[in-house]
Parts: C-alpha cells; structure tokens; sequence
C-alpha cells in the first residue's frame, strides 16, 4: 500500500481538513492589520456590556456570537464549534465511541434494535434486529427521547449497563450485563460483490481516520471473492482528512502523478501530493459515482480519477468546495474552523465554487447539471453557456474539464424521483416501521432460512400482498391517504425499500444498500461503463 513519506510527515502534522474532520493547532497566521489593537477593541465593549449594560450578561454567549459573527465574515467553511458539539465531532472521525454498540429507532415510544454494529459489545451477546428495550438498568426506558438513549447507553470503556428486552416470540424479557466497549463508527457503510457480476461495491460516508483502512480492508477481501471491477460510491460524501482522500486516489495512481495541490496566502500551507509506487488497485477497471452532495475530499478523489484519466466518473455535479481547512481547539473543549488554502486537482482546476451570498451558495448556486447522457469528452460542457466564463483545463489524454464549479460527471446521470405518497410514508416512518413489524412476526424464520447468505435474500425475498396490507394499516393510523395510482407507480420502489429495512436487519448496512442498489439508476447505468473507463485508463 502506498504512502509518501514526506507528504505524510507533513499531513501528520497539519492535520489538514477538506470538509469535516479534525486537526491540531498551529501557530496564528497574522496579517499587517493591529491585530491587538482590534483585540483592544472587542474587549472593551465586552467589558462595558458585562459592567454597565441594564441585565445580567452571560460573557461566555457573547464571546461565542462574536467569534460566529467574525468567521461569518469569512467563507461557508470557517466555523465555531461549541465544546458540546466537538465531542461528536472528535468520535466521528477518530472513527469511535465507547458504549455498547448498537443502531436504534424510537417506534412507538420504544427503543427498537435497528442493527448491533459488528464487532460490538452487543452483537456478541447476541443481541438482535428488532429487539426492544424496556428497561436499563433500573430505569424504563419507554418514551425516552433520541437524545436521551445515547447518554443512558454510552458510557467508559468497562462499565456494565443492564438493559431489559422485549423479543418477538420470548414470553420472558431477555436481560444482558453489558459491558461497555471502544465502538468502531465505520465511514465505510458496506462493500459487497454486486450479485451475478465480477463488479466489486465499495460505498463511504465520510474520509474519517480510519478510511483508508476500511477501503483497503474492504478491496482486500472483494478481490479474494472474485472482484474484476471496482464502483466506488462516494454520493452524498461530505468529505473530511485530506491525507484520506490523498492516500485512496495513490492507490489507484501509478507513481509519479501530481494528485493534489494546495496554495494558500502563508507558503507552509503549499503543498504537493504525488503518487508513489505500489498501489494495490492500479489496474482495476474503475468507476466513481458522485452527486451534489459530494464535497472536498471526495471531489479530490473523483477530481484526480477523471483528470489522470484513471476511470470515469458517473451520477451528478458535485458539491464544489475547494477550500482546506485547520481546526484550532479552544481552552474550554471548543473549538474553530479556518481556511488555510485552497486545493486544486491534478489539471490545475480549483473546484470551488462562488460564495458571495452564502445562502445561495448552500442551495447550490454555481452548480452546473448539464444534460443526462453521455459526457466522456465534455463537449456538452463546452456547450454550455453557463460554463462560457468558467476556466477551462486539460485531463491527461486532453479532454476539456471545468474549475469554479465542483466536478461535473463523465456521464450524468440525474436521480429517479418518487411520488407524494411514497414521500408522505417516508417521512412518517413507515417503511421502517413495516419493516419491523414484518420481523416481529417473520423474523426468527427468515434468519433460519437465510442465515448469512445475503444472494439467496436479494434473488428470492418479495414483499407480499400481505405486507402491503399492513404498510395501507399503518398509513391510516397516521392520517396519510392512500393513492392507489401514485403506489402503482412507486410500488418497486415502496417494496424495495422495505425489503431493505429487513434486509438491514438480516445483514447490517450490507442488506440494506444491497437491496437499494437493484432499483437505483445511477448504479445501473455505471455498471455498464467499465469498458469505456477501461479504455480511458489506457489511454493516458
């Protein structure tokens, strides 16, 4: 597995962010302004407020609005982070927590087993999908808000919490001793053989601490299981570590290709990242799908796969933001945002998109869709008079690209749509809730007849008339009117993703993308590319 020393030397010690994540402090970058006369300044008026203004002030509230309102100032991505919020924050990319290991729902003011998370304290005592708990410790815990549950079920690594269960088909409630573990958050959600393909599928969250790892584990195992083909999914990925997001696109790189840069105002911000020898999934036919809410680090991925010519990039326009930023920590467990430099992929282009007026910067102004179809030589783009002033570069074996505005797909391909009603039962929960109400009285047999063979679930498993019945119950008792003609046309999507839930509940995150992926038109159409990305790939 590849790495540059000396690039990893200086990540290690920048700890940079291209999206969410986490750093060390440095030292202040000061400009030729008075800093301290400005400093001065907001300490007098806060000092004067605090002294003489006609109510009691809470100087800790002001300090914070003034720190906001200063970053405000700034770009969307310089941020104040409460001490509150940073403890999430730290457990979602150091990639854990401490607790006992388990995703859960409230359905009907009951905490309800989504999944154990493998490898957790729960998972091997047994514990299971659709398990209710009732109890912990000598507390009920029925009607106990979402925000309540974690802080009853988490705690430090070697305590004991007690909880009570209620299982379909258990007369008795089941009580565990569990002893509280180190929890690992994975930022890679599944990865499986695609069923009846050579094609692997490998999808992530996040660029935590612990990506790279969990990629390179996860194509470790896809190839011993036949993987001839890689789709890597990065939609709706906010982004994170720049060195994640440098050492994955290494991988697929061979030596000596610039696959980012940053430049920023201080020079020791200025960096290069080149590819280095060795890397494990060089010569597999490659294919990235991105959407609008693919952001900074995974724009650095699919940014180096499409300018090196690597592989092709599917799905829709990414979220364009081409700003790093350093994390300093404040004394009191807070913590701020700032943005150190920009970044630039392999072509020279700087994705980053205008953000003069912030609010229609976050409602994806700039953004560019383009037209569905074919766009592997971007002479749709060149079309396009909304990227007529846009500056345009080079990928590698010469097809025009565009910066100042995300990453905008070899093939575009724009996301089906569902109806009203599908959406109404969405937000009511009902899926899930069919779900589980379908496990409660089917579940012990569907695990003895399924057991861990997730291909025999996805080719055999239907959701019957029966089912349907149920989820038309549930949706009367939440006042949600039934569209006979709206569920006709939404019906393989409405019975997929039930199927998913349970699927979920039969083999974790896996189960359930599995399923989704069947009816998702963005993974169809990139299923069929791999001969066209293996074609751009020789082609460098």
């Amino acid at each position: 597995m590849k790495a540059s020393p000396r690039s990893l030397i200086i990540i290690a010690a920048a700890a940079v962010l291209v999206g969410i994540g986490l750093g060390v402090a440095v030292q202040p970058v000061v400009s030729g302004d008075n800093v301290y006369e400005q400093v001065r300044k907001f300490s007098e008026v806060l000092n004067m407020a605090t002294r003489n203004y006609v109510d009691e002030v809470d100087t800790q509230k002001l300090t914070e609005a003034a720190i906001r309102g200063m970053l405000e100032e700034l770009d969307p991505h310089s941020v104040y982070i409460t001490a509150k919020d940073m403890v999430k924050v730290e457990e979602d990319f150091k990639g854990s927590f401490e607790g006992i290991g388990v995703e859960f729902d409230i359905v009907s003011d009951t905490i309800t087993i989504v999944s154990p998370i493998v490898g957790g304290p729960s998972e091997a005592l047994g514990i299971a999908a659709g398990d209710k708990i009732v109890r912990i410790n000598d507390t009920s815990a029925v009607g106990m808000t979402r925000e309540t549950v974690p802080k009853k079920l988490r705690g430090q690594k070697g305590t004991v919490v007690k909880i009570h269960i209620r299982r379909t088909g258990e007369k008795e409630l089941l009580v565990f001793d569990i002893t509280r573990d180190k929890i690992p958050l994975n930022s890679v959600d599944a990865y499986f053989m695609i069923d009846g393909t050579d094609i692997g599928y490998v999808t992530a969250n996040r660029f935590s601490a612990t990506t790279y790892d969990e990629i390179m584990r996860a194509t470790r195992e896809l190839r011993g299981k036949g993987m001839k083909k890689l789709l890597l999914d990065l939609r709706n990925n906010p982004g994170g570590y720049l060195d994640q997001a440098f050492r994955i696109a290494d991988e697929f790189i061979p030596e000596g290709q610039k696959l980012v840069y940053t430049k920023g105002r201080r020079p020791e911000f200025d960096e290069d990242f080149m590819s280095t020898e060795g890397g494990s999934l060089e010569d597999i036919p490659l294919v990235v799908m991105i959407n609008g809410g693919s952001a900074s680090a995974s724009e650095i991925v699919s940014g180096a796969i499409q300018d090196l010519d690597r592989g092709l990039v599917v799905g829709e326009t990414s979220f364009g933001k081409g700003l790093v930023q350093r994390q300093y920590p404040l004394g009191d467990g807070s913590a701020y945002r700032l943005t150190i430099s920009k970044y630039y992929t392999p072509s020279g282009r700087l994705i980053q998109r205008p953000y003069k007026d912030k609010t229609k910067y976050y409602e994806g102004e700039g953004r560019v869709e383009g037209d569905e179809g074919e766009n592997i030589t971007h002479e749709a783009d060149v079309k396009d008079t909304n990227l007529k002033d846009r500056p345009k570069f080079k990928t590698l074996s010469g097809r025009t690209v565009y910066g100042g505005g995300g990453i905008m797909p070899d093939y575009i391909v724009k996301p089906d749509t569902i109806a009203m009603l599908a959406r109404k039962l969405r937000s009511k929960n009902l899926f899930w809730t069919t779900a589980d109400d379908i496990m409660r009285v089917r579940g012990k047999d569907l695990r003895q007849k399924y057991g861990q063979d997730m291909s025999a679930f996805l080719r055999t498993f239907t959701i019957g008339e029966a089912d349907v019945k149920r989820l038309q119950e549930l949706a009367k008792d939440k006042e949600v009117e039934w569209n006979a003609d709206e569920y006709a046309k939404d019906q393989s999507y409405i019975q997929s993703i039930i199927k998913a839930y349970i699927g979920r509940m039969l083999f974790n995150n896996a189960g359930f993308t599995a399923t989704l992926l069947s009816i998702d038109s963005q993974a169809a159409k990139a299923m069929t590319l791999f001969s066209e990305a293996a074609r751009i790939s020789k082609r460098r």
